[in-house]
């Protein structure tokens, strides 16, 4: 699978640009339609042409997305700049680090609300769909470094076939669009940096 280039997003105007529900809509809408113009993404999304242009271009300004060839006004086509992006690597006291604390919390609340909706919508889904869906939870004991191994492992397996996000043509048949999240975070509770005798590892998970 060919690697995304990595983009580290350190600038808090980039991160605030990018902390807005259809900002994000747009960019995932692009990844999936391929180059669109103002107006079909607006109709793919049931927003106006205008507001999509206008976030379009905010989105530009940061190197999110770039013009196409053809078509002028709205009609010139938008396409994504392919990019692996991350956030949230340097300074956290900085302002960039609260506008990557708030662009996470945007992204998180939008995988909730997607959540929720597949599971309401979880008696009109085929069985096999119903048995590949699944939701898994634990509390470890970790170091840092079985931390970081873990998490490599997380972001590896999430990554494996984001080619075909990018290029139709290597979606296999069957294929749908699915959302798949991970995190691996300390507790910041008193007592979980100790360990408490007696106290045992948990684990819970619910295959649908």
């Amino acid at each position: 699978m060919p690697e995304l280039e990595r983009r580290t997003i350190t600038e808090a105007a980039a991160l605030k640009a990018l902390a807005h529900p259809l900002r994000m809509d747009l960019l995932e809408a692009l990844h999936v339609l391929g180059p669109s113009t103002a107006t079909q993404l607006a109709n793919h999304l049931g927003e106006s042409p205008s507001n999509c242009s206008w976030h379009l271009r905010k989105l530009a300004e940061h190197g999110f997305v770039t013009e196409g060839e053809g078509g002028t006004g709205r009609n010139r086509p938008w396409q994504v700049v392919p990019a692996s992006l991350h956030w949230g690597e340097g300074d956290v006291e900085s302002e960039a680090g609260d506008a990557g604390h708030a662009l996470t919390e945007v992204m998180l609340a939008r995988e909730v609300q997607r959540l929720m909706a597949s599971q309401r919508a979880e008696h009109a889904e085929p069985q096999e769909w119903r048995d590949a869906s699944s939701i898994a939870q634990s509390a470890i004991w970790l170091t840092a470094e079985e931390a970081k191994e873990i998490s490599t492992q997380m972001q590896n397996l999430l990554m494996r076939h984001v080619d075909r996000l990018h290029d139709p043509e290597r979606r296999p048949e069957g294929a749908r669009l699915v959302s798949a999240v991970a995190w691996l975070a300390p507790r910041p509770e008193a007592g979980a940096t100790a360990g408490v005798p007696g106290e045992k590892d948990q684990t819970k998970g619910r295959r649908r």
